[in-house]
């Protein structure tokens, strides 16, 4: 079976959907499905306004519907609402095929915290995005009510994983005074790290990620160490390194750096909100209070074994099962495709 997925977030982007998506191809590789991307590499692009780091596609109808014949796919996901989508969208419903979509990131939340526009009027655009999808992929239990509540139809769960291959506890140290509150992600107004940088803490701040809010954040909060981006081994080595992992977003769908974190040993202190709240839960991994700092310290007392323990339960070959028995499950095949030959997945 091969499966087409459109996104507009793709490589040398270093966010969470990308993450994502790469992880899924790689677990439903070894499933025997085969994966193929339409990204922005394919087309021109300009910067976004405001996020000069994301560029975005300039795509063509004819070269969109060029690019999709020649991968032959047996299915069409998309995995963005970006320019991608909009094309990739418009081509299956000129040809009445079907497609399925996932939901990543709460736009509403992040324009608002730019530019001053209505998050309804963003609302109802997402709406009419997904109103034609076989099946909308949400990536926690929360996530898929407030989908539902909001008026899209055909909400499925997709959980997501962690590579515990990568993200284990070691023994590191980096050489600062302890304990070592860490956040790791896009460094932009929307992941609300003042909230973080601003708690009277003992010990270290330590910011792993880059975005356009870095240079302001550095300037504003010289005892703070920005890292910048880490991958791989280095950021393992990292999150292995630290005592807290402090999660002050208040917007994340899901943040797969939760599960990285907990995979390496590392517990969390984050706020009680979709995320982290959906993720945790009642387990005693984690500490999410209203007051962030009183979340910190109380982390710093949390088992790092029960943390290894719980993120064993996210594996990326579960969240493939779960994504590919979705598209069957809701006949998001092609016509005269073979892809209704394969096995339905059972996660």
């Amino acid at each position: 079976m091969r499966i087409l997925v459109a996104t507009d977030a793709w490589h040398p982007q270093v966010n969470g959907v990308v993450r994502t998506l790469t992880k899924l191809a790689d677990a439903a590789k070894e499933l025997g499905i085969e994966f193929s991307f339409l990204t922005p590499q394919s087309f021109r692009t300009f910067a976004m306004p405001s996020y000069r780091d994301v560029r975005l596609a300039m795509p063509r109808p004819a070269r969109i519907a060029r690019l999709i014949e020649e991968a032959r796919p047996d299915s069409i996901h998309i995995a963005t609402e970006g320019p991608i989508g909009l094309m990739v969208r418009r081509y299956c419903r000129q040809r009445k095929l079907p497609f399925t979509t996932s939901f990543h990131t709460p736009f509403p939340e992040y324009v608002r915290a730019r530019v001053p526009v209505p998050g309804s009027l963003i609302w109802r655009a997402l709406r009419r995005f997904h109103a034609s999808s076989r099946a909308v992929m949400a990536a926690t239990p929360a996530l898929a009510r407030e989908l539902t509540e909001r008026g899209f139809d055909n909400v499925v769960l997709w959980p997501r994983g962690v590579d515990t291959k990568l993200f284990h506890p070691r023994v590191i140290d980096l050489c600062l005074p302890a304990p070592v509150f860490l956040s790791v992600g896009r460094v932009a107004v929307e992941k609300n790290l003042e909230a973080f940088l601003d708690l009277d803490l003992p010990g270290t701040k330590v910011v792993v990620g880059d975005g356009p809010a870095r240079a302001s954040l550095e300037e504003a909060y010289p005892d703070a160490i920005f890292l910048g981006e880490k991958h791989g081994e280095e950021l393992a080595d990292i999150y292995a390194a630290a005592d807290v992992f402090v999660f002050p977003s208040k917007t994340d769908t899901f943040g797969l750096a939760l599960l990285e974190a907990l995979a390496s040993g590392l517990p969390v202190a984050a706020f009680p909100v979709k995320g982290p709240r959906d993720v945790i839960g009642d387990a005693p991994v984690g500490a999410l209070d209203h007051d962030l700092r009183s979340a910190c310290f109380a982390a710093l007392d949390i088992s790092r074994q029960d943390c290894v323990a719980f993120a064993a339960n996210y594996t990326w070959e579960a969240s493939a099962r779960v994504f590919i028995d979705s598209i069957l499950a809701v006949g998001a095949v092609l016509p005269g495709r073979n892809g209704a030959e394969q096995p339905r997945f059972v996660a």
